[in-house]
């Protein structure tokens, strides 16, 4: 089962079959469409000094790290994405394999499906495929306005064995799609109440329109630790979803819409004793090190590894090999050994002096 090297948007047959069922399935099919990424990456305004004499060897370049309790052999997480289709269980298998296989962490997409039907848990069920690495269970945090409260939020962590929650922010997605729930009131004291209840760490991230400094602040004030940007510059699902809702002028005025993720990663930086992980449109090895370097604890990416997903373990592989290899080269040409090291290197913005 696969998509065509040349035409990503033309799905085989079998595959489409599949694709029409369900809104996740539909989620798959759309945001493998060129059209739904954008084509200007926020990282390309940023830029690293040169370092024509970087005094080290790149052999001896480290870029191992600790994310929730966890042995990480490279500062990379593949983001969450899917679940509840019989297509989402062969994309997770096939990326928990590549995880485990590469030292890298692992989210899931949202298993609310999963709690209303428990026959699609198993879509979810990946640790047996990756039993060493960071996995993050998924749910939305609007969900704790309709009904979900820390039994639910339970009942995911232990449906996957997670070693912490993701609670993802979709305001602009619910807004959009035909069938969004959009009460969004009230939700902080809620997302704290559950940060210190729940028996594993809580992550909260955003979908595609980055956390601000003044949201994550008021996040952690309430005890959130951890703190995804998942901001502007990669996939659109303001896009995404007027698609889907059959108006895509209102995807178009609200495609920009956000915080870009290099921002959001700044500001969110500059709170302390957060856990950043920088993510939204990152596409390869150079832009993880800008993220690293504008202040990120770790990189996130999804929408890179959903093509070789519907392939193999193989092919999920060799694309997380090939952006190691590039954050690698990257910190030769940058003087930086580790990954304590690429935070202090000097990023600036084109054209700054």
């Amino acid at each position: 089962m696969g998509f065509t090297k040349d035409r990503m948007t033309e799905p085989k047959s079998v595959v489409a079959e599949l694709l029409q069922r369900d809104r996740k399935a539909e989620h798959i099919r759309l945001a493998l469409e060129r059209q739904m990424q954008f084509e200007i990456h926020a990282f390309e305004a940023y830029e690293f000094e040169h370092v024509a004499l970087p005094e080290i060897d790149l052999a001896e370049i480290d870029l191992a790290t600790q994310f929730l309790g966890r042995r990480l052999q490279a500062p990379l997480l593949i983001s969450c994405m899917t679940g509840g289709t019989e297509m989402a269980a062969q994309i997770n298998r096939n990326l928990a394999i590549a995880a485990q296989a590469t030292g890298v962490a692992l989210g899931l997409g949202s298993q609310r499906k999963a709690l209303e039907d428990p026959s699609l848990a198993p879509t979810f069920q990946v640790r047996r495929f990756a039993p060493s690495i960071p996995l993050l269970a998924n749910l939305g945090a609007v969900q704790l306005n309709y009904g979900y409260g820390l039994q639910q939020c339970r009942q995911a962590v232990d449906m996957i064995e997670a070693d912490a929650l993701a609670l993802h922010l979709n305001v602009l997605q619910e807004a959009l799609q035909p069938e969004g729930q959009c009460n969004f009131a009230g939700l902080l004291p809620k997302i704290g109440q559950l940060a210190r209840a729940l028996p594993v760490p809580l992550v909260v991230k955003e979908v595609g329109c980055g956390i601000s400094g003044r949201v994550g602040r008021a996040l952690l004030e309430q005890g959130v630790r951890i703190l995804d940007s998942a901001g502007l510059g990669g996939t659109s699902w303001a896009r995404i979803e007027a698609r889907r809702a059959g108006d895509p002028s209102i995807g178009e005025l609200f495609a920009d819409w956000g915080l870009a993720t290099p921002e959001s990663i700044r500001q969110l930086r500059a709170l302390p004793e957060v856990t950043v992980i920088g993510s939204g449109g990152l596409r390869n090895g150079v832009e993880v090190a800008k993220a690293i370097a504008l202040g990120a604890d770790l990189a996130g990416l999804a929408q890179p590894f959903l093509e070789a997903a519907l392939e193999t373990p193989e092919a999920v592989i060799e694309k997380i090999e090939r952006i190691v290899r590039e954050l690698k080269i990257a910190m030769l040409c940058l003087g930086a050994r580790t990954v304590a090291e690429l935070q202090k290197v000097p990023i600036r913005k084109v054209g700054s002096p």
